[in-house]
């Protein structure tokens, strides 16, 4: 830790856990502007430490955002578990599936329309990153965004509205669709609807992609 000119220690950031500093501020910054915005001189300047202290913890930029990346998907995560926590408890199994399958959707895009800057971030792939690199956060239950959506295709086959012919690969197509209007309400041509509007592109994008599944 560093020291002041008379020797005594000086206390930059609590407990001496500088990664999670770094990695908290690098955070609010990706939630401002994006992957773009996270650069580790700037966010060494709010942690309150010198750039080199940094080093040891992210040795370069990419390193940091690439954390800040698997920190956003874990909210992404987190954020479809909460729309699923938010469902009503149904007593009929099929419907039961259903409302979780849509739950899983409409959480998805909630959060990138309530948190672009973090959304974009969670899907920033460095250019060296390596397969053995390439891990997703998960949620507070363990599962990543994209094990969710599998889980509650899993339950609609289960419950027979999916038939099992139609499972394998489905999570591609399904996170394909979702993602993509994603984008076109956070950074394309949908980006002016009213909330009004962008809630019903979500119904009906779901209920199209339900009803294809069966």
């Amino acid at each position: 830790m560093p020291e002041q000119a008379n020797g005594a220690k000086r206390d930059t950031y609590r407990h001496g856990n500088l990664r999670q500093a770094l990695l908290e501020v690098g955070i609010e910054l990706a939630r401002a502007g994006g992957p773009d915005a996270v650069v580790l001189r700037e966010a060494t300047r709010r942690a309150s430490v010198a750039p080199n202290a940094a080093y040891r913890h992210f040795p370069r930029r990419e390193a940091l955002v690439h954390a800040v990346s698997l920190a956003a998907m874990g909210q992404l995560a987190r954020a479809m578990e909460d729309e699923l926590a938010a469902l009503p408890a149904l007593s009929d199994r099929a419907e039961a599936a259903r409302t979780r399958f849509r739950a899983v959707g409409t959480g998805y895009l909630r959060f990138a329309r309530a948190e672009p800057g973090l959304f974009r971030t969670a899907f920033y792939v460095p250019d060296d990153m390596t397969e053995a690199e390439a891990t997703i956060s998960a949620g507070a239950g363990g599962l990543t965004p994209f094990q969710l959506l599998g889980a509650a295709l899993d339950d609609l086959v289960a419950c027979e509205l999916m038939t099992p012919d139609r499972r394998p690969g489905a999570e591609f197509l399904v996170w394909s669709c979702v993602h993509g209007l994603a984008v076109l309400l956070i950074d394309g041509p949908l980006r002016g609807l009213q909330d009004t509007q962008a809630d019903q592109a979500a119904h009906d994008l779901i209920d199209m992609i339900e009803g294809g599944l069966r």
